[in-house]
């Protein structure tokens, strides 16, 4: 058809005997390109209609196929046009630029075919992770994956078939890249490293992206906002993004606390030695609030017992968990759990104990003061005999009773 095309226009051409044979061939070549446009500006609006008209359908898949579709349409359609023009032009002139045609036009339908094809899986991936199109969208992190793995052969696919369309021998240029590997490998076995470590992360997924994870080897906490080949970029709390490699994750313990079924409460609470007797109605109270509350699970671990007689208060173990995996809601559940608690405590006349301490001091232990008191002549202070007058001297202390009584009868502080 082609062949067939050129020698009309070759036809026409040489028909023409107004005008010398550039003016002719200019004239061609600009209808040829005018025409192109024009059919491009055609089939583009041709594929927007065929897209609102689809659209109106339940199937997702026909829809993503024309809006992937559309400009790589009007590419292929200018690939053509442009290429019969250079065609014509090459007949009447001897430009080296035109003898590349063929080998562009082969470029060009492959480059088009691979944009074509890259689109689509682009719009499978937004599909596929949306809850507004999908009853049951994918994980975003599973389907990302899938689709770096597709272009990455969709383009060394095309590489391979350009190469073969130049000329080259595809058994050489696979194996120099064998030979060249080894040696790349040698040079870049960190950056191998990390590429084989997220390959290991989507293939294990410990975690996916929007998780918080942490880990008790490294410094790392925060969510997870991309994982990529190389890099995982994870937003800390502080909204700092922290770039972790992912040779990293092969070799450290990671936590997914998004992951999580429950959040756990775990309180120590004392009340005075004095409420001894109250002690088992609190604890029973207690008890019975958390296994009636609508936000612990009842059915996990729930301990509320007297733990030990500490140093200033009577220690009641709390440790149970709630329902909700929220941070903040957690909190919020807490701090009801621990006001409730409070007034379970305070309902008996019991209080939460602080830390005291009791000085007992025995009835043998005289203090004398270091100021002698007032004169019944109400004239000032008179000094005591022991200090005489000498004001900067500290005040003494004397002790009556034995060593065995002044040492013994208890704590002492001061």
């Amino acid at each position: 058809m082609i062949r067939e095309l050129q020698a009309t226009i070759d036809g026409w051409i040489a028909n023409w005997e107004l005008l010398t044979e550039s003016w002719r061939v200019g004239i061609v070549v600009f209808a040829l390109v005018f025409g192109t446009a024009a059919v491009a500006y055609i089939a583009s609006h041709v594929v927007v209609a065929l897209e609102r008209r689809f659209s109106k359908t339940r199937n997702l898949w026909d829809d993503a196929f024309l809006h992937a579709a559309r400009k790589p349409v009007v590419a292929f359609v200018w690939i053509q046009g442009v290429y019969w023009a250079a065609e014509v032009a090459y007949q009447y002139s001897d430009a080296e630029i035109f003898s590349l045609n063929e080998h562009l036009l082969k470029i060009g339908f492959v480059w088009v075919l691979v944009w074509a094809i890259l689109r689509f899986v682009k719009e499978g991936e937004s599909i596929l992770t949306s809850p507004m199109k999908m009853k049951k969208p994918m994980d975003y992190t599973t389907v990302n994956a899938i689709s770096k793995l597709a272009r990455a052969v969709v383009i060394i696919t095309a590489v391979l078939i350009v190469m073969q369309s130049l000329g080259y021998s595809l058994s050489g240029v696979l194996a120099f890249g064998g030979v060249g590997g080894i040696a790349v490998g040698f040079a870049a076995k960190d950056l191998l490293a990390n590429f084989f470590g997220g390959v290991i992360i989507h293939l294990d997924r410990p975690f996916k992206v929007g998780d918080w994870v942490r880990s008790p080897d490294r410094n790392i906490e925060g969510t997870v906002v991309h994982i990529g080949w190389r890099l995982t970029t994870i937003r800390t709390f502080d909204k700092r993004p922290l770039y972790v490699p992912n040779a990293a994750f092969t070799t450290i313990a990671v936590e997914n606390p998004s992951r999580m079924s429950h959040r756990r409460i775990s309180e120590t609470i004392g009340i005075r030695y004095a409420d001894v007797r109250e002690m088992a109605t609190i604890v029973s109270e207690i008890r019975t609030m958390l296994e009636n509350h609508d936000e612990i699970a009842s059915e996990e671990t729930l301990i509320v017992n007297f733990l030990a007689f500490n140093a200033s208060s009577l220690d009641i173990m709390v440790y149970t968990f709630t329902k909700t995996t929220q941070w903040v809601k957690f909190h919020e559940v807490k701090q009801d759990v621990l006001l409730k608690i409070s007034q379970i405590i305070e309902s008996h006349g019991a209080e939460v104990a602080f830390p005291t301490r009791t000085l007992h001091v025995p009835d043998s232990l005289r203090l004398e003061s270091a100021k002698a008191a007032p004169s019944d002549d109400g004239r000032g202070p008179i000094e005591n005999e022991d200090q005489g007058s000498d004001k900067s001297r500290p005040a003494q202390h004397t002790y009556s009773g034995s060593a065995a009584e002044a040492t013994g009868g208890g704590e002492s502080s001061s």
